[in-house]
């Protein structure tokens, strides 16, 4: 998708706004499940999460052409939502966001603090992003989809940032919602020429993406149901599917239980705040312990942001 010079001089732009963040190895994580764990620490960006890369560099791309003056519209769950918003007043442009009900309140919170117009539509992301292609049409906004090889471009700056520091890793568990975190990391890695496998991890009950790719086609799913937000998608994004169908090793899932066990053995051993999407990488190299024994496994970790009561119900263990 890019050449190594072009992902070098995005994340060169990327990181005027962003500072690398750190890939920590924890002794008590390594203690606790027996693997040898590289954990990239998306949720030490300012936004939280991975996502805040690709926002800057879609809005370069917007700025540098005659769209800039109508403002962009999109949908999201709400990691997304915040880089678009964040992006958009760096540059001047409005933000329009539509999410469905029943969303992050502080998610839309975050949203709304950084000047975007957060609109409630729907019961799920797709009927959110539905909405959104309508609404873009009605008030003559720029419809930014949740995959775009923009967004593509700016988030593979923190696939480069892991693949310099650390050398010969042989896996990378990487969380997928629409799709942009795996198909960066996808994409910076064979920029490099390396041969790390790469495995995406979903929810079981959202998991539209791993019946894709068994089936190696799109498969939709009636509902995507799981606490895991940033993941809870029932219809795959086609271009990014290909990019997964090419360039993954597989597709996992783990259900909610393992999800929040991940989230509490995250606090316990690195002190450390992940929301559901952003653990559900550390449950799935859990989930395939035995053949991950031995071996060099990195986790990305994106997404600090979950309503504080959700997050105390499950640090405490009263989801069980």
């Amino acid at each position: 998708m890019f050449s190594l010079a072009e992902l070098r001089d995005a994340a060169d732009f990327v990181h005027q706004y962003v500072a690398p963040t750190p890939t920590i190895r924890w002794p008590l994580l390594d203690r606790a499940t027996g693997l040898s764990l590289y954990v990239k620490h998306e949720n030490h960006t300012r936004l939280g999460a991975f996502k805040i890369r690709g926002g800057l560099t879609f809005c370069r791309y917007l700025n540098k052409s005659v769209e800039v003056n109508r403002g962009l519209i999109s949908a999201t769950r709400g990691n997304h939502g915040q880089s678009l918003a964040h992006a958009a007043s760096r540059f001047g442009m409005a933000a329009t966001i539509i999410v469905p009900h029943g969303n992050s309140i502080e998610k839309n919170a975050a949203m709304r603090a950084w000047g975007a117009e957060v609109i409630e539509h729907g019961d799920d992301f797709q009927a959110a992003a539905e909405y959104a292609f309508s609404y873009a049409a009605q008030a003559d906004l720029v419809m930014v989809p949740p995959f775009h090889r923009e967004l593509v471009r700016g988030v593979a700056s923190y696939g480069l940032e892991l693949f310099d520091e650390v050398k010969a890793l042989d896996r990378i568990y990487v969380p997928v919602g629409m799709g942009s975190g795996i198909c960066s990391l996808i994409t910076a890695r064979d920029a490099l020429g390396l041969s790390t496998e790469i495995i995406g991890v979903v929810a079981t009950g959202a998991d539209a993406v791993r019946q894709s790719f068994a089936a190696g086609k799109v498969i939709q799913t009636p509902s995507a149901d799981t606490f895991a937000d940033g993941v809870a998608c029932r219809s795959p994004d086609p271009a990014a599917f290909e990019i997964i169908k090419a360039g993954a090793a597989d597709i996992v899932a783990v259900d909610d239980e393992q999800i929040a066990s991940a989230m509490r053995l995250y606090f316990s051993s690195c002190h450390t705040l992940a929301e559901g999407a952003g653990a559900i990488p550390l449950a799935a190299a859990i989930a395939h312990r035995d053949e991950n024994i031995g071996k060099k496994i990195a986790l990305i970790l994106t997404g600090a942001n979950i309503d504080r009561a959700d997050y105390a119900r499950i640090i405490s263990g009263d989801d069980k």
